[in-house]
């Protein structure tokens, strides 16, 4: 950021604002912490200014606290609600499903209905299998690749994130001093994890990199796997040519290309960033939006890899995987999207280029160094003056005031997440934009 100074947002007078308004959170807070292992049910969310707010209710593009404060929100659940909270029909569609059971450990017709919709829908899918959540279902694409080609290494890119898995919770979000110290070895983020995965850790977008890596390892790699929009550390586009030359490599040395579409299916387009981008991986990773809000993640691939999950060769277990209530609300929200030609994605691209642009404008009013990357239904907002294309790149954001904003937008009633990601769902419109740049004025004044 160089010399420049960001300015001053009162953020403790907000704060303070915050803690008036929502007493309910705070105490609730102040008990979970003493049962709760930090408070919170997911790590992510301990670290959360001033506090963890807890929510009592959410409709469309809203969500309301136990005090009773109403907010716009861009978090959505940190992306799953594609349709924004408690969409009608899928909510009617669960409802007429709870009546009949909640879990079979057997087969039912949803199963496969599913599926189908998934095989008309996703370009890679052939074939099509269910699990629980994005950690589970990229340990059975990684087991699948190791399965196919006999191989026992894999290649990630730093910042990018595939789960909390020790095999894959590495080189996610290292500091400057860390990756100076230890790349390329993969760099764990936390205690107790191993590091002998067999994971061999590039920069993105780092073709030869990329190149040096097969020179090395191309005999041990069973896998190349990358978010193709890299969402969860900036957002941050694949450079033209860089998937299409990942596609190239792993076809001529006989590796498997997956796509962690965890974010990018069915959020980028009805087909997810293969669609969007025109590249077809081997095997493609979905979950968040797949289940409109419910715990839900599939597996994706061509037939001659898919059939080794068929066969039994390779194991695919778990007691809730195609669970009936979770793939009601799968139909009702693929058939949402898939309606009028996939309208809500037009929609949804429209009014996220129409926030970004507005956002953009505002910071740069203020002199505020600031760029943007990605867009429309998933963007993030970087305070710094260069596009970034590595993770590498955004670590020059100042992200500390970037939380202050946050902070800031809450006090005004606009949940966002506080990484400078934002999510919009179908159920955003027109008046939320307006509210919410109206809002980033005054948060910025």
């Amino acid at each position: 950021m160089g010399t420049y100074e960001a300015p001053k947002l009162n953020v403790h007078q907000r704060e303070e604002s915050l803690r008036r308004k929502a007493p309910g959170s705070v105490s609730r807070h102040e008990r979970a912490l003493k049962s709760l292992a930090g408070g919170v049910s997911s790590g992510l969310r301990r670290s959360a200014k001033p506090f963890p707010l807890y929510f009592s209710s959410g409709s469309g593009p809203h969500i309301e606290d136990v005090d009773g404060n109403r907010y716009v929100d861009y978090m959505l659940g940190w992306g799953p609600l594609i349709l924004g909270h408690a969409p009608a029909a899928v909510s009617e569609e669960i409802r007429l499903h709870l009546g009949r059971g909640y879990t079979f450990g057997g087969q039912h017709d949803l199963e496969f209905e599913v599926a189908e919709m998934i095989q008309k829908i996703v370009p890679c899918a052939e074939r099509v299998a269910f699990a629980n959540s994005g950690t589970e279902i990229v340990q059975v694409a990684l087991r699948l690749a190791r399965a196919y080609t006999g191989r026992q290494k894999y290649l990630k890119f730093e910042g990018h994130y595939h789960g909390w898995d020790d095999s894959v919770l590495l080189s996610y979000h290292p500091s400057a001093t860390q990756i100076a110290q230890f790349y390329p070895s993969p760099i764990p983020v936390g205690l107790g994890q191993r590091v002998d995965s067999g994971a061999v850790v590039v920069e993105w977008n780092n073709q030869s990199a990329v190149e040096e890596a097969f020179r090395v390892h191309g005999a041990e790699l069973s896998a190349v796997i990358c978010e193709p929009l890299l969402c969860n550390s900036g957002c941050i586009p694949a450079k033209p040519g860089f998937l299409e030359f990942l596609r190239k490599i792993t076809q001529a040395n006989g590796t498997l290309l997956i796509f962690d579409e965890v974010i990018t299916g069915f959020r980028l387009a009805l087909g997810g960033a293969q669609q969007h981008y025109g590249i077809v991986p081997d095997l493609a990773t979905f979950a968040k939006a797949v289940g409109g809000g419910m715990p839900l993640s599939v597996l994706a691939g061509r037939e001659v890899y898919m059939d080794r999950i068929a066969s039994g060769e390779v194991v695919h277990a778990g007691t809730l995987n195609g669970n009936p209530i979770v793939l009601a609300a799968a139909k009702a929200t693929l058939q949402v999207l898939s309606a009028n030609g996939g309208e809500a994605y037009q929609r949804m691209w429209s009014l996220g280029e129409t926030l970004k642009e507005g956002l953009l404008r505002r910071f740069k009013e203020r002199n505020i160094p600031v760029v943007a990357t990605a867009g429309g239904p998933v963007f993030q907002i970087h305070l710094q003056n260069k596009e970034p294309h590595t993770y590498r790149d955004t670590l020059m954001s100042n992200k500390s005031f970037y939380v202050d904003f946050a902070v800031a937008m809450l006090d005004e009633g606009i949940v966002l997440l506080q990484d400078g990601r934002w999510y919009i769902s179908a159920a955003h419109g027109d008046e939320e934009i307006a509210r919410t740049l109206d809002a980033t004025s005054r948060a910025l004044a």
